[in-house]
């Protein structure tokens, strides 16, 4: 397991240090992803930002015929609602990395859109630029 050091290489993406403090557009969507997962008692929540900068929060879904991350459900509540491209997104869990499939659902709608891992105190771990 890398350290929090090393970059963490995720499919073609490369999670880099976050920064000491985000700025508060990021630090809101982190503060929804937390907020939906502690709710709901998921593994994981997330949130995202479109681009004319509505928020959507979703947490993991775990049903016998239908499984998604919670950035998964989020990006799917964005595009549903009629997101046409992300500026960022943030997903609250206590996993090392996050999982390849939700940055590849971020990804989907904006390539370079930035993806915040943060832990359950919502502090963030890392970040992938696109």
């Amino acid at each position: 397991m890398p350290s929090r050091r090393e970059p963490t290489l995720v499919a073609e993406h490369v999670e880099q240090a976050a920064p000491q403090e985000l700025d508060a557009e990021d630090a809101k969507i982190v503060t929804l992803a937390r907020s939906s997962r502690a709710r709901n008692g998921a593994a994981e929540g997330a949130a995202v930002r479109d681009t004319d900068g509505r928020t959507y929060a979703a947490t993991t879904v775990e049903l016998p015929s239908l499984r998604l991350t919670a950035l998964q459900s989020a990006v799917a509540a964005a595009v549903s609602s009629g997101a046409e491209g992300l500026e960022a997104a943030a997903v609250v869990t206590d996993a090392a990395e996050i999982d390849h499939d939700s940055i590849a659902a971020a990804h989907d709608l904006t390539k370079n859109s930035l993806v915040i891992r943060a832990n359950a105190k919502g502090e963030a771990q890392g970040v992938i630029k696109g």
